[in-house]
């Protein structure tokens, strides 16, 4: 059946056979009456223009009937032809429009194929900025719990502190409290302590220049008594040689004649065996 339409510069006649002519879908007949339509059309031309990266992937990514460089440049070439006809045209042009049963069928395969490419580089082109997306979140996720990690160590560390500072006012509030002085030995000598003991309420001990550790050893702080030295704690000075520590003493122990601090194998011993770099006499 063949109907005739009046259209000033109307493609709607020809909308569902833009891709079909980008591919090269049409039958000769419908081809020409197609490209005369182009010629006053602006909109199709443009359509049909915008098919030309489509026919660049199809023309990659699969073997066609037909050579898809003469194809693309047909078309491409109709289509430039058309855009400046389209431009100076005002007059409405008169088209004959040829509907047969069987005319989309030879070109329905390729609109599949088209439609395919095209979901699946819409779909990648998504993908990929998902995943952009999902990085640049990871990766906010790792510095906020690196924040929150050193934000948790600062508050153990202050915690400790203000532990550390709160027992060492309570030693030094007892009503038994002595005080040591104790002085560097011939492997320290410019090292120096002050040591305060409390039988009720434990042991604060600081010390200065005290040497660095070698690998696996550490200091030991004894407090000396007639009987035997009784270990009271292990410590380990800061980078500039200070040590400060508070240490729980036995509420049985012996009146204590000496404190010394002794440098042993990591993990302390229970009876002296290193060199002594600190030593006091108590009063």
């Amino acid at each position: 059946m063949t109907r005739t339409v009046t259209l000033p510069f109307d493609h709607s006649m020809f909308r569902d056979q833009t891709a079909a002519y980008a591919l090269g879908g049409l039958t000769t007949e419908e081809r020409s009456e197609f490209e005369v339509h182009l010629s006053v059309c602006a909109e199709c031309a443009a359509e049909v223009r915008s098919y030309a990266p489509v026919l660049t992937a199809l023309a990659e990514s699969a073997p066609q009937s037909d050579p898809p460089a003469a194809l693309r440049n047909r078309v491409l070439a109709a289509v430039e032809g058309s855009s400046e006809l389209a431009r100076t045209s005002g007059r409405a042009s008169r088209v004959a429009v040829v509907e047969k049963p069987g005319s989309r069928r030879a070109w329905a395969p390729w609109l599949l194929a088209a439609a395919s490419l095209i979901a699946a580089v819409t779909v990648g082109a998504y993908s990929g900025r998902i995943r952009g997306q999902l990085a640049a979140l990871e990766q906010q996720v790792r510095h906020v719990t690196e924040r929150a990690d050193a934000s948790d160590r600062r508050v153990a560390d202050l915690q400790a502190k203000l532990s550390q500072d709160r027992a060492v006012v309570v030693v030094l509030n007892a009503s038994d409290l002595v005080r040591v002085d104790l002085a560097g030995q011939p492997v320290a000598p410019r090292a120096t302590a002050h040591a305060f003991w409390s039988r009720s309420r434990g042991l604060v001990f600081t010390a200065s220049s005290l040497p660095p550790l070698p690998a696996g050893r550490t200091y030991q702080l004894w407090v000396v008594t007639a009987q035997a030295p009784v270990g009271a704690g292990l410590l380990k000075p800061e980078v500039d040689g200070a040590a400060h520590a508070v240490f729980m003493t036995p509420a049985d122990l012996a009146k204590p004649v000496a404190i010394a601090l002794t440098i042993e194998p990591e993990g302390g011993v229970p009876a002296p065996t290193g060199d002594k770099y600190l030593v006091g006499l108590v009063n």
